[in-house]
């Protein structure tokens, strides 16, 4: 008699190609976030031919319901972004982005395509869990104000209400057929910056007469990185880093202002407002110390990521006995962000890698960029792994 792993490991290979087939689609078809129409559309009829019923939320996102054929107050919901990035993909590829500037450089097509996956063995094997699966397909990760938020705000964690949460995201670092976990903070908030020194322009040769906004800009970044080394808690990681500085002048000219744009994380969310009030204080103060004006703007975006202990923790176990306990690592903290951060903040979640790199075959590059690609063979592993947990958490008694 075959077992339950038995069982999930035969339903995942026979639903591989299926699978492969839903992410080429959507590879094909990638939206921007909170555009994401016709990926939405297309995941409804997935699942009307599953007989799963849905509803819409957040405008391009819907949550389906699948029930077990066991009574019971258990619900375990399971998380899908759709969203694709403003980016031009690498030519070449049959499966490339149909879509001009746009492609799913992030692999949510794989996380669509791997739920829709989970949905069908779910729905094979209603009589092996109790209770609610719910599936949540998301819009607009990748944009602030962040999807997950807005479906929140929506009721995807009531009616019924999930006492947990697990997703699943790509990782290109880690070789196909394996899995990563970590327990407790993973993953960092984020929060954009934007900054304008205002100062007086004139002849480089001059600059007594101006009020130099480079000069002044210059010290205000090197002071903003005190911030950090000096005031962070040092057990507390903590990145504050400017991607995009504009002063208008030339070689002969100080301009009026300069123009920032940066990013700052970190993994405390008491710090994390202290050192807000902190960068804007130290960076207004300095500008006017030296007679220019500074307009500092943090625009406040995801919070930290953390995985609760418990639901990490057995959901690594049955990973281990899935997969085998040698394809199964443990993650190192990662200063990326990511709007499931959201859910977690508000129920028990676990948010794991699942490996999709193979380097025999040069699938290496990291995510958002115009070569990221997966290892197709991670959608198998992928489905069955979140099968497997959802119906041992659900398992029916």
């Amino acid at each position: 008699m075959s077992t339950l792993k038995d069982q999930v490991k035969e339903l995942a290979a026979a639903y591989f190609a299926d699978t492969v087939s839903i992410r080429r689609h959507l590879h094909q078809h990638p939206e921007l976030s909170f555009e994401e129409y016709e990926t939405v559309a297309y995941v409804a009829e997935q699942l009307r031919e599953l007989g799963i019923p849905f509803e819409p939320m957040a405008g391009t996102g819907l949550v389906g319901l699948i029930q077990g054929n066991s009574p019971s107050d258990q619900v375990l919901a399971l998380r899908a972004d759709m969203d694709a990035l403003p980016i031009q993909e690498v030519e070449g590829r049959s499966y490339g982005s149909q879509n001009s500037g746009v492609m799913h450089a992030c692999g949510h097509d794989a996380h669509t395509a791997s739920l829709l996956g989970v949905a069908r063995i779910l729905v094979a094997m209603r009589d092996h869990f109790a209770g609610t699966v719910k599936l949540i397909f998301q819009p607009g990760e990748e944009r602030l104000p962040g999807g997950a938020s807005l479906m929140i705000k929506e009721g995807v964690l009531l009616n019924p209400a999930p006492q947990g949460i697990i997703g699943q995201h790509v990782m290109p670092f880690i070789e196909a057929g394996k899995v990563g976990f970590r327990a407790g903070k993973y993953m960092a908030s984020c929060d954009e910056l934007f900054m304008t020194v205002k100062g007086k322009g004139g002849h480089g040769a001059h600059p007594h007469q101006n009020i130099d906004p480079i000069a002044i800009t210059a010290q205000i970044i090197t002071a903003l990185q005190q911030v950090v080394s000096r005031n962070a808690d040092p057990r507390i990681p903590t990145v504050l880093s400017w991607g995009k500085i504009v002063g208008n002048g030339a070689t002969n000219i100080i301009p009026d202002e300069v123009y920032l744009e940066g990013t700052f994380r970190t993994f405390d969310e008491d710090w994390r407002a202290d050192a807000h009030q902190k960068m804007v204080k130290m960076a207004t103060s300095i500008a006017e110390g030296m007679g220019a004006v500074c307009e500092f703007e943090v625009r406040k975006g995801y919070p930290y990521l953390i995985n609760e202990a418990e639901i990490t923790n057995s959901s690594r176990a049955f990973a281990e006995d899935f997969l085998g306990a040698e394809n199964v690592v443990e993650l190192d903290i990662w200063p990326a962000a990511e709007d499931f951060s959201y859910y977690s903040q508000a129920i028990n979640a676990c948010f794991y890698r699942l490996g999709t790199g193979n380097v025999a075959r040069g699938i290496t590059s990291a995510v958002h960029t115009p070569n990221f690609d997966i290892e197709e063979r991670a959608l198998e592993t992928g489905i069955g792994l979140m099968a497997y947990i959802t119906l041992r958490r659900l398992a029916a008694k």
